[in-house]
């Protein structure tokens, strides 16, 4: 494969922490990377910069509004991208892939969307655009198999709609334990465990149930009452569950996306009275969730719209989940690692929980995680993944007549 000059757009500078892992991948094959972001000093700008990638500030805010400033700021993208002279421009998210189509049409370059979740297309008008603007992509890297029917069921044909999961760092995300030697149940797995509750201050004798994710604000897409995240549906869930099991903790891990996420996330401390509640640990945010995961019996993404969510970390970290059947989230569990429940269910969640605090009881809950470890490391592995995201990068640049 000869050296290519590929560009990847993004429309956020704090997150998506696979753009990273692929353009490791990218240059270890020889090829030149450069990366347009917003600007300012974002955790992802710092790590690509840090790790010495080209990093340069985006022309254009990605939102669309009908006014001579969106326009401008396209054509500044264009100019841009014309004067970078890149063989493939690789984009992230939705609004970033609108951006990229109307700034390079006509230019002779590949171009490959990754799509990092299903949540735009909830939306049917949304879908009816989506049905004409697939076929200005070479190529519709989806991360879930979900997003890849969505796309089947709007024309795109299957070779043009590849899957590359989202890989995780299985070495970071090895439970202590077991980077020790020790097995799932073993005194040392409980010595492990009980050092993780005792830095967050826990019982080591509780049931932990543990919710990684970002607070999101509702959206009309989805669901104008609540988050798609399903926080609102969780801790619902869990006055009754908690009432029957006083034993029990609850650990929420995320801040509010943006402002107006937190602001929602405010009125759910209010609503539930969360400060007054004992059996919930909400941390705001966290540098690394791992100890979080260490403390915790089950992973909890009750989301109304998703890709894999947290449930790959959790299962590398040897924690089965209970999930939603929202978007791609049952192709992180089977029958052995996890649950599936209805998306919305209140009910349903909280009869999950009852049926992992019984396997709690009887030590069942510790044997499905290391199968969860086990279809994580099979699934998710951040080497295989980023390999099959550079491979269709490469693939997608051969097929561009220049």
């Amino acid at each position: 494969m000869k050296r290519l000059r590929i560009a990847v757009l993004c429309k956020i500078n704090t997150g998506a922490p696979w753009i990273l892992l692929e353009a490791q991948e990218m240059r270890r094959r020889g090829h030149e990377v450069v990366v347009i972001l917003p600007p300012g000093n974002g955790r992802l700008s710092l790590a690509l910069a840090a790790d010495g990638f080209e990093v340069v500030e985006a022309p254009f805010d990605f939102t669309f509004r009908p006014n001579v400033a969106t326009v401008r700021g396209l054509w500044r993208l264009r100019r841009l991208v014309q004067r970078l002279r890149v063989d493939v421009l690789h984009y992230h998210f939705h609004a970033t892939a609108l951006a990229a189509r109307l700034a390079t049409i006509g230019l002779p370059l590949a171009r490959v969307y990754t799509s990092a979740g299903p949540l735009y297309l909830e939306s049917r008008t949304i879908c009816q655009v989506e049905r004409v603007l697939w076929r200005l992509d070479d190529v519709t890297l989806c991360s879930t198999a979900d997003i890849s029917r969505r796309y089947g069921q709007l024309g795109c044909p299957e070779h043009r709609r590849p899957i590359a999961h989202f890989g995780i760092d299985l070495d970071r995300f090895t439970p202590t334990w077991l980077a020790a030697g020790h097995t799932a149940g073993s005194p040392g797995w409980a010595v492990q465990r009980a050092k993780a509750r005792a830095e967050i201050g826990i019982d080591e004798d509780a049931f932990v149930a543990v919710m990684v994710s970002y607070v999101y604000a509702p959206k009309r897409l989805v669901d104008r009452s609540q988050g798609h995240k399903g926080h609102e549906l969780l801790l619902a869930a869990w006055r009754s569950f908690h009432a029957r099991h006083p034993q029990s903790h609850l650990l929420l891990v995320g801040a509010g996306w943006t402002e107006v996420g937190e602001k929602h996330r405010q009125k759910l401390l209010d609503r539930f009275d969360v400060a007054a509640d004992p059996s919930i640990t909400w941390a705001e945010s966290v540098l690394d969730v791992r100890q979080y995961y260490g403390a915790a019996d089950v992973s909890l993404s009750p989301s109304l719209s998703e890709a894999h969510g947290a449930a790959r970390e959790a299962g590398a970290m040897g924690i089965p989940s209970i999930v939603s059947d929202a978007g791609g989230l049952p192709e992180t569990v089977d029958e052995r690692s996890g649950w599936v429940v209805p998306r919305g269910d209140v009910a349903a969640l909280e009869a999950a929980l009852e049926t992992a605090y019984q396997e709690f009881t009887t030590g069942r809950l510790t044997e499905r995680g290391g199968h969860a470890r086990r279809r994580a490391a099979h699934l998710f592995d951040g080497q295989v993944t980023v390999a099959q995201v550079v491979d269709i990068l490469e693939y997608a640049a051969e097929g561009v007549d220049r």
